[in-house]
């Protein structure tokens, strides 16, 4: 009995150019702080509008910069969402702050903004920052955020790690209209991967020195910056304590080839995701809503499925070899979060959201055939238990 062979959730997209361009890499002199990084930092740049873009080793490692970029320290609270990975929140704790959550819109499952008015009112310390969470490719609703958050003094990291390539009102995300940072993620199952990676974006000239120094030990070679005089072209100065967070010249030189492709890989996936609203249309399960504001970059798409029925119906699309996921498990349920003192129950929308959603496959990839396979085999289990 042939066994039909196994579909990914998600995947990257590799083509000759991606090859040619790493290759090329191997055979130049520098295979860390070359060229190539500084060119894919500008390429990003250049799509968002931002005006300075700092290339690190993953997104984890942006946010963490991102949030040292902030002065966010000890003594200090960090709000996030429940429904994202635990990076968004664990960020926060690296620089010695603690982190409380907001629960997410019931329909756009991004950061309620009602809830953060509300919590706001009775908080008892008011948060350094904010970062609202643009979940599977749909920003959050950033002016309603940050028209609250402005309110309060505070600042907002958006973590845009699904979205490069998305729109908000018009525009893409990552210009940070209404942030002082986004952060980005290039791991292959985004939309464009730098095989690992991560970026932050941001209009403010100090924030992107302060977060140019964190990536790379603390360390300047800017005379402008020493506190001592300046010795000779051999002389730097580390000013503050850093980490070694660089990107090499591999991965910015296969995010530049994928940057090239971006409109392409993104209009793809939307196809991919109509062509999912046109056939499950009439499925017994809640397809993706999006708002009008937003346009999708389309990382993920989530279906809601009857909750008594939600690990059986992941079980046999898993059985029948579709590679299906589950984004999230609400971050306060984790053991770790739970000895922080987080209860069940505490966050409604996150935790209902979790007890229905299956991630099923979405990749440039994909083809009709293999989508019609995912389809038919979730067509099946819904018809068991109807």
């Amino acid at each position: 009995m042939a066994i039909n062979p196994h579909i990914p959730y998600g995947r990257q997209d590799i083509c000759q150019d991606d090859i040619d361009a790493v290759v090329s890499v191997l055979r130049s002199d520098f295979l860390t702080q070359g060229p190539q990084v500084p060119a894919f930092e500008a390429a990003v740049a250049a799509h968002t509008g931002a005006a300075y873009a700092v290339a690190v080793n993953s997104a984890t490692s942006a946010l963490h910069i991102a949030c040292l970029a902030l002065g966010v320290g000890t003594g200090d609270v960090v709000w996030t969402v429940p429904t994202t990975f635990v990076a968004s929140a664990n960020c926060a704790l690296y620089c010695g702050a603690s982190v409380d959550f907001v629960d997410i819109d019931p329909t756009r499952y991004t950061m309620c903004p009602k809830a953060l008015q509300a919590k706001l009112e009775t908080a008892s310390q008011l948060p350094k920052a904010i970062i609202p969470v643009h979940l599977c490719g749909q920003s959050a609703d950033m002016k309603a955020i940050s028209e609250i958050a402005r309110n309060y003094g505070i600042s907002i990291i958006e973590d845009a790690s699904h979205a490069i390539g998305a729109t908000y009102e018009g525009k893409p995300v990552g210009d940070c209209r209404y942030s002082e940072i986004t952060v980005f993620s290039f791991h292959p199952v985004k939309i464009i991967t730098t095989a690992e990676g991560g970026l932050a974006t941001t209009q403010n000239q100090k924030i992107a020195e302060a977060m140019n120094l964190a990536r790379s030990h603390g360390i300047t070679r800017d005379p402008k910056l020493y506190e001592n005089p300046n010795l000779g072209s051999w002389y730097y100065e580390q000013i503050t304590l850093g980490f070694n967070y660089r990107m090499t010249e591999l991965q910015a030189a296969l995010g530049l080839t994928q940057m090239q492709r971006l409109t392409k890989i993104v209009d793809r996936r939307t196809a991919i995701a109509a062509r999912y609203d046109q056939i499950l249309a009439n499925f017994p399960v809640q397809l993706p809503i999006q708002a009008p504001s937003t346009g999708s970059s389309w990382h993920l798409y989530v279906i809601q499925v009857p909750q008594n029925y939600h690990s059986q119906i992941f079980d046999d699309l898993k059985t029948a070899g579709i590679g299906v996921n589950l984004h999230y498990i609400p971050v306060h349920t984790h053991p770790y979060y739970r000895s922080m003192g987080f209860k069940l129950g505490q966050f409604p929308n996150a935790e209902s959201y979790y007890s229905k959603s299956i991630s099923i496959p979405l990749y440039f990839g994909l083809d009709e055939k293999d989508q019609d396979r995912v389809c038919a085999t979730l067509e099946q289990s819904l018809l068991r238990i109807t």
